[in-house]
């Protein structure tokens, strides 16, 4: 698909469709942040509207070319049929006003009216969320070009705006069907962002191509969450992570079991003992083409199980399917570094990915065993299904140990106990670093995926230590999700360091504004947001 931006009249696109996002003034129902916002009920946000008198606002672009459609548009809103409610779409099939117009202009097939909710709550999310609507409804079969009107919105400069809806059009036709017959029908292949006279193209068009990059990581992480298991196991991960290098520039070290084993990653090799692939530790690099003497080091760690039966301490078979997205972590990592290369961050980032299998077998880890981490540190295993965190503590410890980083984040769909307490909507950050904590929450209010930050206390590090060995790798129900984070910080040490878990955001089953049933490729966007911060206050 390619995305451009163009600064001419609604009527000059020429487009087979035309999508113009609308907010309205009065309405009850604002556009809200949260990457599950519009799933709200639209029915009910449109009887709110319409008993507060709101009515949608066209724009004087939207106006002139309402004009040439004979005034489709201004009817269904007089009628009461639109009332731009946060997630409301409407197709209209509108011939020209008239003969002149039909021979003056290219008419398009459908316009699109894209509800974004009351104008004083409109951001970027809500933007990202109405292109992301636009072009799932313009998806079909004879659609090749779809034009976005681009709404000029107050506290929104002209790069972030692009940008929101760049992301939102490439996150809104994503979908994963390689594996099918008859493939799905095939998003527009060409989408312009029509803007304004007043509105600066030239920072609108880098707002664009930023959209584009992320968008397409995150893409990218969420087709490999996507992957069967059968088709993406550690090695062929580690085989993606090198064509993604590849393709964007980054540097890419794979270890293997024999040097993994050198290393003394008893940990991360006990989880993989009892597969017939054997794990990997996948190592990207970022170095940036002019770096400075001090260029700031970030690491991102990633949990990369490719699929997680349990292990001896076997899952129920309800969703083991699901399993799949166990490296969602890992995808997040992929993604985020090929955004980092593609933007060109002034950062040295690095990504660090502890792929493996956990699979029941004669070879297979028990409850009960011993297991010696890279770090030295040692872990009863009380529960093979807490198998994430042991990948993890050889993972944190070799980036911590190899690269020095200032500060260190790492994503894992790690426990059921935060889908309890965040349930689909937020991603729990789990650290002791306050100002860490604040990076993390403001970079994902800022891209739209809600991050809440969860209790770490020093309890939960002492519940997690062992009669036996130095820790176990799990504890009672109580705080599991907070205590499995104190697992990890003792790898962490006395690093920045952050935790995120993922596991309630990762994957869905539903399809609302650009998600859809499958992997979500949460993380990337966060975490491109964090690192662009970091670039900018050094």
């Amino acid at each position: 698909m390619k995305i451009s931006v163009r600064s001419a009249a609604l009527d000059a696109a020429k487009a087979d469709v035309v999508a113009i996002p609308l907010a309205s003034q009065g309405a009850a129902d604002g556009a809200t942040g949260g990457r599950r916002g519009a799933a709200r009920a639209k029915a009910s946000a449109k009887a709110k509207a319409a008993v507060n008198g709101a009515k949608p606002v066209l724009s004087p672009a939207a106006r002139a070319f309402d004009r040439s459609l004979g005034g489709a548009i201004a009817d269904v809103v007089e009628r009461g049929e639109f009332a731009a409610s946060a997630g409301e779409a409407l197709v209209l099939y509108p011939a020209p006003a008239s003969k002149r117009a039909r021979a003056a202009a290219a008419r398009p097939a459908r316009v699109v009216l894209v509800g974004m909710g009351d104008a004083k709550d409109v951001d970027a999310h809500a933007l990202r969320r109405a292109a992301a609507t636009a072009v799932r409804r313009a998806t079909g079969k004879r659609v090749r070009s779809l034009a976005i009107a681009a709404p000029r919105v107050r506290g929104v400069a002209a790069a972030a705006a692009a940008q929101a809806l760049a992301e939102g059009v490439l996150l809104g036709s994503y979908r994963f069907d390689r594996y099918k017959e008859k493939r799905d029908d095939a998003p527009p292949a060409a989408v312009t962002l029509v803007i304004d006279g007043a509105t600066d193209a030239a920072a609108a068009r880098r707002g664009a191509d930023a959209g584009v990059a992320i968008a397409t990581a995150q893409n990218l992480a969420r087709d490999l969450s996507n992957e069967p298991p059968n088709e993406l196991t550690p090695a062929r991960l580690a085989t993606a992570a090198r064509a993604t290098a590849r393709e964007v520039g980054l540097r890419c070290r794979v270890l293997e079991p024999a040097q993994m084993k050198r290393l003394g990653m008893g940990a991360i090799l006990a989880v993989g003992q009892g597969s017939a692939n054997p794990p990997r530790m996948i190592v990207l690099e970022h170095v940036p083409k002019r770096r400075a003497s001090r260029a700031p080091t970030l690491c991102i760690v990633g949990k990369g199980i490719t699929f997680d039966t349990g292990g001896i301490s076997i899952k129920p078979s309800a969703a083991m399917h699901e399993m799949k997205h166990d490296m969602s972590g890992a995808a997040a990592v992929v993604g985020a570094l090929r955004a980092a290369a593609v933007l060109e961050l002034p950062l040295h980032v690095v990504g660090v990915i502890g792929a493996a299998e956990n699979m029941p077998s004669g070879t297979a880890y028990r409850p009960g065993d011993v297991v010696r981490a890279m770090s030295g540190k040692t872990i009863e295993i009380l529960n093979t299904d807490a198998e994430g965190r042991v990948v993890l503590a050889d993972a944190l410890h070799y980036a911590i140990s190899e690269f020095e980083p200032d500060a260190v984040v790492d994503l894992a769909t790690l426990t059921g106990a935060c889908v309890v307490a965040l349930g689909p909507w937020a991603t729990g950050v789990f650290t002791r670093d306050d100002a860490l904590a604040r990076e993390i929450v403001d970079a994902g209010a800022a891209c739209g995926e809600t991050m809440w930050r969860m209790p770490l206390f020093p309890e939960h590090a002492r519940a997690m230590k062992s009669s036996v060995a130095d820790l176990k790798n799990a504890g009672s129900r109580d705080a599991g999700a907070s205590t499995a984070a104190g697992f990890l910080q003792a790898f962490a040490g006395d690093r920045s360091w952050a935790h995120l878990d993922i596991a309630g955001t990762a994957w869905g089953d539903k399809t609302a504004g650009w998600d859809v049933p499958g992997a979500s490729g949460v993380g990337v966007r966060t975490l491109v947001a964090w690192m662009e911060s970091r670039a900018r206050s050094r």
